[in-house]
């Protein structure tokens, strides 16, 4: 094991700082792990299922394009249960998720000290990132935006969790484009966005629109008839076997070679092929060391993405704030991302009709850009900010009022809709005797419907077949009821559902005098009583991931079979 801890000196073991301890351990794979307080313990998340609000849904009275989308969701409720809800609909499904989560940077955790902070924050990007995971789809990607704070860390357990061969880059934002005067050390002038892909090999991501700027390099001084051109050098510092032989410039100069220490990087056949096609450039007079020419209307229709993004290229914090400004300026946002940011991530991981997630919503701007560009979207926010801003935005952006961002740049002119939902409450309610019942908020269909998410099944009430509430497969099904069964019930469903199709019955009690081949009976809520936390609706900060107390002089350390000093 290695230690990491911001000590300048040994100190006895028994009084180390909690908050300033994390492990990395090499497991039996030889994979480096980061190991902090509380991370063994792992949350039983209750699969949730979303209740549409239609009051709060919202759609453009027509159609404006062919391509517009009106299933986008809008989800109000803990992002990890949200998370979870949203496992068994969309696993593999999500070309691109984007997440701007908590910084961690002393105020998102206002009643605990610093170090409990960091152990609570590393269990709750845990336990999302497993979920995101599954939800991305083989070729889709993971977008992180994290500051100096925890980006480190953050790396390593993403390292751990999506593989360290499915890192693609740590993009570096210029978030700030002046400096801050009352900076103590540093003026702090970026962030992080860690890039990470489902499955590296299968990722591809795209070229970036070429710009005015990009093409203003192509010239045409030899007036060439195939147009604007660019040169590049014909030398590297790489060795090339055939890359060292002279060449005669246009003006009758000989060139013994390339520059000391470099090679030409093409055979000298393929240069006299290059020269006779006047692809080689000599300088105006002639004279000077080849180049090669470059048409404009022979490169990609894009440009490769690098990993410093300037604030002239994609926004800074401050045209952000403004844009918020638009839709809500009573309550201006403190941490938003500007559109220009988001525009840029989506255009490079995903294509028009893809869907794009953000778990960790805050004023919208992911559902605003993603609309806008034509992909579908899932936006998820516990805050009251998912109604005074995130809505009121994105009604803008589908009337085609919202003038800012990259509304101008896209030709956005509005359309499209989202529908809003909440999670409903917890399946499983403690009654006035402390014992676990169905919760009084759920009518029959919200039943089906939990327990066939609980269950796997897939949920497809009939309208035919009063048993058929859901399906796994095509020949086995699960019927959910509150009433009490008798055998004679219990055979006539069995003769029903025949020899060639099973079904489960989950019933708060039955009786039977024996058992049916096709049948399985299970009590509710008996049934599920250890599958889940119950009655839990905030996993954004876990009392359970506070620290044990430090061990006292005498008794057994931090590692095992060690004793303390």
């Amino acid at each position: 094991m290695y230690l990491a801890t911001h000590a300048t000196q040994r100190w006895p073991r028994q009084s180390w700082p909690l908050h300033d301890i994390y492990i990395f351990r090499m497991t039996k794979k030889q994979k480096l792990e980061l190991t902090w307080i509380g991370k063994e313990n792992r949350p039983k998340l209750e699969p949730r299922i979303l209740l549409e609000d239609p009051a709060k849904s919202y759609h453009a009275r027509h159609r404006v394009t062919a391509s517009d989308f009106f299933d986008n969701r809008l989800i109000f409720g803990d992002n990890l249960l949200a998370l979870k809800a949203l496992e068994g609909e969309f696993s593999g499904k999500v070309k691109c998720v984007f997440i701007d989560p908590p910084y961690n940077t002393g105020s998102a955790f206002t009643h605990y000290d610093d170090g409990v902070e960091h152990s609570i924050w590393l269990s709750l990007m845990r336990d999302r990132l497993e979920i995101i995971r599954r939800l991305l789809s083989e070729d889709g990607s993971l977008w992180i935006t994290i500051d100096d704070n925890e980006a480190h860390y953050l790396k390593v357990l993403c390292d751990e969790l999506l593989g360290r061969a499915n890192f693609v880059a740590n993009v570096i934002w210029q978030k700030r484009f002046s400096p801050n005067s009352t900076a103590i050390h540093l003026s702090d002038s970026h962030d992080h966005v860690l890039v990470y892909a489902r499955e590296k090999g299968s990722w591809k991501r795209n070229l970036l629109p070429r710009t005015e700027k990009a093409d203003s390099n192509y010239k045409n001084p030899d007036n060439d008839s195939r147009g604007f051109w660019t040169s590049s050098d014909l030398s590297a510092r790489n060795y090339y076997s055939l890359g060292q032989y002279p060449v005669t410039a246009p003006s009758g100069r000989e060139i013994p070679g390339p520059p000391p220490g470099r090679y030409w990087t093409i055979s000298k056949e393929k240069f006299l092929e290059l020269d006779a096609d006047k692809r080689i450039w000599w300088g105006a007079k002639g004279d000077n060391q080849p180049r090669l020419k470059r048409f404009l209307n022979e490169v990609r229709e894009g440009v490769v993405p690098q990993t410093v993004w300037g604030h002239d290229e994609v926004g800074h914090t401050q045209e952000a704030k403004k844009e918020t400004l638009a839709f809500n300026s009573d309550d201006v946002f403190t941490t938003p991302k500007p559109e220009r940011l988001m525009k840029r991530i989506v255009e490079l991981a995903t294509n028009p009709g893809d869907l794009v997630l953000d778990s960790f919503a805050g004023s919208g701007t992911t559902g605003a850009v993603a609309h806008k560009m034509g992909r579908r979207w899932i936006m998820v926010e516990l805050g009251e900010h998912c109604h005074t801003h995130i809505i009121p935005r994105m009604q803008k952006v589908i009337d085609g009022v919202d003038p800012g961002g990259i509304t101008e740049t896209v030709g956005w002119k509005g359309g499209g809709g989202f529908r809003y939902y909440r999670l409903a409450p917890s399946l499983l309610e403690k009654d006035k005797w402390g014992n676990w019942v169905i919760n009084h908020d759920y009518n029959a269909a919200m039943l089906a419907e939990a327990l066939c998410k609980l269950e796997g099944f897939t949920y497809a009430p009939s309208d035919a077949v009063y048993w058929q509430h859901g399906h796994s497969t095509e020949r086995d099904f699960i019927y959910v009821t509150t009433a009490s069964l008798t055998h004679e019930q219990l055979q006539q469903l069995t003769d029903e559902v025949g020899p060639d199709r099973t079904l489960l019955v989950l019933c708060t009690a039955f009786r039977s005098r024996g058992e049916f081949s096709n049948l399985t009976v299970k009590k509710i809520p008996k049934h599920v009583l250890s599958r889940c936390e119950w009655g839990h609706d905030d996993y954004s900060l876990r009392v359970e991931n506070l620290p044990k107390a430090p061990p006292k002089p005498g008794q057994q350390g931090l590692f095992d079979g060690e004793e303390t000093q």
